[in-house]
């Protein structure tokens, strides 16, 4: 049996070549292929069957030739913040995560890019179980289709934001990456700027996106200002050292009006001292880049201990003193394992939570 085309996976200039060809063989007009492309890409029907004004017979075709894969609902988690995470299943049986988080005139996605992650970062728990696999393009995308139509349905709004700083390291699976920033951006119309791709440090990727023309956003998983240290928390740092990344950065930055955000996860007596604060200030100054503030959530398989109010103020108070932008993230969806990996890591496990550091 012929394998058939994921639509979600295309891109609009893909997708209409595609659905071009399959009406031509089929004597339809060209007009049937605006409207699949609405159906799908402005509509977000489930399936072929919703589309409505196609007839029956081409519904039927279009069913036989191509696929909507969007993952199912394997859970749904709604915090008292208004955090709301949903647990996908995906065709193979693999689990991802997405997070939707609601903020001042904002809603933003949280999306995956792996099935697992194999980082190893040491303050995470997404990497519970280890990397899986990749995603396709089809697979991000679905994420957010699926996460769009149910806050549109529960009453919550559109999604206007999107941040790969769920499951995985984006840019360890560029082949998918690219081709779904494209198909957010042009095919669903989410403004360059109101995406953000998250990494610990790839070179060849944060190279690779500053090529793109559009301005996409990036933040670095930093949380350590030093090398030494980072070896420590990121392992990835051996293979990347940091003066490296730091080089990567520049000329991101030299691409122009692309916004870069160092997250820096305080954990006590690890990584929050006043000089690492020092540090972190100058560098982040020297990049103009936004620094993101993140309270450690502790882990079973981790001794250490989120910093206290007074040492993370205490911490900021220098960043600012340096002139620095800086926010601290406020946790958000703790009552629900809402940071990243933790409710996949808890069904992996058999119902034992596994909390992590979390993006959110």
């Amino acid at each position: 049996m012929t394998k058939r085309a994921d639509l979600l996976g295309m891109t609009p200039e893909e997708m209409e070549k595609a659905l071009g060809r399959h009406f031509s063989h089929r004597d339809q007009p060209r007009y049937r292929v605006a409207q699949v492309q609405r159906w799908v890409l402005e509509t977000l029907a489930p399936d072929f069957g919703a589309m409505t004004n196609l007839p029956g017979e081409e519904r039927d075709a279009l069913t036989k030739s191509f696929s909507l894969n969007e993952p199912g609902c394997a859970m749904v988690s709604r915090s008292s913040d208004g955090t709301v995470k949903h647990l996908w299943r995906l065709e193979d049986g693999e689990l991802v995560e997405s997070v939707l988080i609601p903020g001042k005139g904002r809603m933003t996605l949280c999306i995956s890019s792996q099935a697992g992650c194999g980082m190893g970062c040491t303050f995470c728990a997404t990497g519970f179980g280890g990397l899986r696999r990749n995603l396709t393009a089809g697979e991000i995308a679905a994420q957010y289709r699926a996460s769009q139509r149910w806050s549109m349905a529960e009453g919550l709004g559109p999604i206007s934001n999107v941040v790969f700083m769920g499951m995985g390291e984006p840019l360890a699976n560029r082949k998918a990456l690219f081709p779904a920033l494209t198909i957010l951006n042009r095919g669903y119309d989410v403004g360059a700027r109101r995406i953000t791709v998250s990494t610990v440090g790839l070179v060849p990727g944060i190279l690779e996106l500053a090529r793109r023309p559009e301005q996409f956003r990036l933040a670095l998983s930093l949380h350590a200002p030093d090398s030494e240290l980072r070896r420590t928390l990121v392992p990835l740092e051996d293979r990347y050292p940091l003066a490296e990344v730091v080089g990567a950065l520049r000329t991101f930055d030299a691409a122009g009006g692309k916004r870069i955000t160092l997250e820096y996860t305080l954990i006590h007596g690890v990584n929050d001292h006043p000089v690492q604060a020092r540090k972190l200030g100058d560098l982040a100054w020297d990049l103009k880049a936004f620094v993101n503030l993140i309270p450690f959530n502790p882990i079973p398989y981790q001794d250490w201990r989120p910093s206290s109010p007074e040492r993370i103020q205490a911490f900021a108070a220098i960043l600012e003193g340096r002139g620095v932008g800086m926010a601290i993230r406020e946790p958000r969806g703790r009552d629900i394992d809402a940071a990243c990996g933790q409710l996949r890591a808890e069904a992996l496990s058999g119902g034992r939570t596994v909390r992590g550091a979390g993006a959110e």
